[in-house]
């Protein structure tokens, strides 16, 4: 084995990670007798074992084994030991480093998912607090993944550290940035994936997603504008939304798929000084295409008839 790596793949990059999370590569103090050398992932959490261990006979072609126990993934072995220890270092929690100079975008990627699926939590509290957290001794290591965070995903992070202890915590949160996490890195652990599909999906969300099947789109348009449409006695039927998009998405629809010409209005304000767009339709021609393919509800017609 080369300990001399210039490059490291994603499933040893993975290795690493958890290694410096919640595993460990010790061997037997120098005056005890009883020798050992131990390479291994502590962890309860099978899915967790089971990619630390197919990783590991990937990159070494040797499969460690997962103790009756459940309770981590083994190997006890003096050339993997030196290897791992002359090539990274030293593997204990306050003193290991991220390897970043030999990690690609990618590699990167599988190093922290590894690192965060063993040290991570995940909290929801819907509208008061959703974020991904961890807590570590090693300030060093935890600024190198806020860094790598920022510079390889563009995901901004934020350290603080705890009262009356000696460690800090890490934290991601805001909507944008908990779905960059879940695309550019993600959970292999199913409660936490589980957990951060959650929280994102809490978040109250005013943009408005088309499909992109016609007849997925179709029923979509008819929903949205049977749900949304409002009329008044003066003879104008609208719908409204705060992101202009959302109505340039849907007048681009009516116009495809019911030939409703319509368009979207410039930036208006209401009495509390709200800004809102608009689709205003006037025209009786294109009010009888609205009525005639059921695009607004019955109680939103105000006396309307087909002419």
């Amino acid at each position: 084995m080369d300990n001399n790596i210039k490059t490291i793949d994603e499933n040893l990059a993975a290795i690493h990670g958890y290694l410096c999370s919640d595993g460990y590569v010790v061997r037997n103090p120098p005056k005890q007798k009883h020798i050992y050398y131990y390479v291994a992932l502590k962890n309860t959490n099978l899915i967790l074992l089971k990619d630390f261990q197919k990783k590991f006979k990937q990159v070494f072609a040797v499969k460690p084994k997962i103790t009756n126990q459940l309770d981590r993934c083994i190997i006890g072995s003096k050339k993997f030991y030196f290897h791992l220890i002359k090539t990274f270092g030293s593997f204990y929690c306050r003193e290991w480093t991220m390897p970043v100079e030999k990690m690609d975008k990618k590699a990167m990627s599988f190093w922290l998912r590894a690192f965060f699926d063993c040290e991570s939590s995940v909290y929801l509290k819907e509208r008061q607090s959703r974020l991904i957290c961890m807590e570590s001794v090693n300030h060093k290591g935890l600024n190198q993944i806020k860094e790598q965070l920022q510079d390889s995903f563009g995901i901004p992070s934020m350290i603080k550290k705890r009262k009356n202890r000696l460690t800090h915590e890490l934290f991601i949160y805001g909507k944008e940035n908990l779905i960059k996490f879940r695309k550019e890195i993600g959970f292999l652990h199913p409660t936490k994936k589980e957990k951060l599909d959650k929280a994102i999906a809490s978040y109250v969300t005013y943009e408005w997603f088309f499909p992109k099947e016609k007849e997925e789109l179709k029923a979509f348009v008819v929903n949205l504008m049977s749900n949304r449409v409002k009329s008044d006695k003066n003879g104008k039927i609208s719908i409204c939304s705060n992101i202009r998009e959302n109505l340039v998405s849907l007048s681009e629809a009516l116009k495809e798929l019911f030939d409703i010409e319509t368009k979207v209005s410039n930036a208006c304000f209401n009495g509390a000084g709200t800004r809102y767009f608009e689709i205003a339709i006037n025209q009786k021609v294109e009010i009888n295409k609205l009525f005639e393919n059921n695009l607004v509800s019955e109680e939103n017609r105000n006396g309307y008839k087909i002419s």
